[in-house]
């Protein structure tokens, strides 16, 4: 079933003139949960770069508290796998030339500009002291990568964290940016757990968008993931979904960001879950306001100057609890397919319905593609859907 000669290829085109430095987002986990109170204790949680640049500087969230958060150290290094970190390669962040920051509840701070190189595809730790713990830590929930916990003071800069815990959900850590020397070019994936990479193997850098930012790698062309697990299209979060919905959170993850040329958008599978699972009519949504609601997406994308590519919705048959796969949700999502596929009204299609599923089983994922909940892609899946990611002109 490998067909790498359709691999996704973004196609570049050079920038004109000389560009002055910018500063541009090379990774990004958008805070969506609101965590366990956390006692007096250091962590230390790995990323991978999607661009590279010399200076570098990061956000830390509180954006989901409800009390201030002291944190009392925080340091970059790169990772050396693990809990560990290449010797020699620790900085301190600062914040307003301080060593410690105290972040407001429901606030965000950037750090002062570090000036240590970062590659394309760099593996990073960050580390972060919290003196006074958390009562609500702000989470992005499905980290797929290990976070890890230890008590007993200050441990940011030990060579190896001697964690009693470990977790895999982010912690606090909203984004990174670079110093980029040319100018940003930036591709937002929007969209749910399958843009979140659930399913993928921890550790493995094996999500979609981490494909595209593999594939693109050494460009100047960085690749976000703006995923959020059990998102939905057109409404905030009603257990077990979680929001603010796409379109509500458009703005802050796509429209705001330095240099986003392409936003590809994965959205819609959990408003037809919704409607299947929720029986209340504020949570119902039919195909056509599922199209409406990627039309406005559209329209807003177009008004910003940024182009979009529509990924079709994959099948989801023989689905566990309390996911349900209805014969009513399985026609909205062939008519949602249908229009994106048809309407012409994207600058781009990525047909990974096409790509995932089983000939035999149209409604069901191709079994070498399913991560085991039948809702999901495994690592294979992940790379077909980036297979399936169409040429997009930078």
């Amino acid at each position: 079933m490998k067909r790498w000669a359709a691999m996704l290829l973004f196609v570049l085109t050079p920038a004109c003139g000389m560009a002055a430095p910018a500063w541009v987002t090379t990774w990004m986990a958008v805070p969506d949960t609101v965590g366990p109170a956390m006692p007096a204790l250091s962590l230390r949680q790995a990323l991978r770069t999607s661009v590279g640049g010399d200076n570098v500087r990061v956000r830390l969230s509180n954006e989901l508290g409800t009390t201030p958060l002291v944190v009392g150290a925080a340091r970059l290094a790169r990772s050396a796998g693990g809990a560990a970190i290449e010797p020699g390669s620790d900085h301190a962040l600062a914040f307003a030339g301080q060593p410690q920051v105290t972040i407001a509840p429901g606030e965000s701070v950037l750090s002062d500009p570090l000036a240590m190189p970062v590659a394309a595809l760099q593996e990073l730790a960050i580390s972060l002291y919290l003196p006074q713990g958390s009562a609500r830590a702000t989470l992005h929930g499905e980290g797929l990568q290990l976070a890890y916990l230890a008590r007993g003071g200050d441990l940011t800069a030990a060579a190896v964290m001697p964690a009693a815990e470990t977790d895999d959900s982010r912690y606090f850590v909203a984004s990174v940016e670079v110093l980029a020397t040319s100018s940003p070019r930036t591709v937002v994936v929007l969209g749910d757990s399958i843009a979140d990479g659930v399913g993928s193997s921890t550790g493995a850098q094996a999500r979609w968008p981490d494909l595209l930012a593999a594939r693109l790698a050494p460009s100047s062309v960085a690749v976000l993931n703006a995923g959020v697990a059990g998102n939905r299209l057109l409404r905030d979060g009603a257990k077990p979904f979680v929001g603010p919905s796409m379109l509500a959170r458009l703005q802050r993850d796509v429209l705001d960001r330095q240099g986003v040329r392409w936003l590809l958008l994965h959205g819609g599978v959990n408003d037809i879950a919704a409607s299947d699972m929720l029986a209340v009519p504020e949570q119902q949504a039919s195909a056509q306001d599922i199209i409406a609601g990627m039309q406005t997406l559209l329209q807003r994308a177009h008004a910003a100057g940024i182009r979009v590519c529509a990924a079709t919705l994959p099948p989801h048959g023989g689905v566990g609890k309390p996911f349900i796969h209805s014969a009513e949700g399985e026609a909205k999502r062939q008519a949602v397919n249908a229009w994106i596929r048809t309407a012409g009204q994207f600058d781009a299609v990525a047909d990974v319905d096409m790509q995932l599923r089983d000939p035999a089983q149209p409604d069901r994922l191709l079994p070498a593609y399913d991560s085991g909940d039948h809702l999901h892609p495994n690592d294979r899946g992940y790379r077909a859907m980036a297979e399936a990611t169409p040429a997009l002109p930078l």
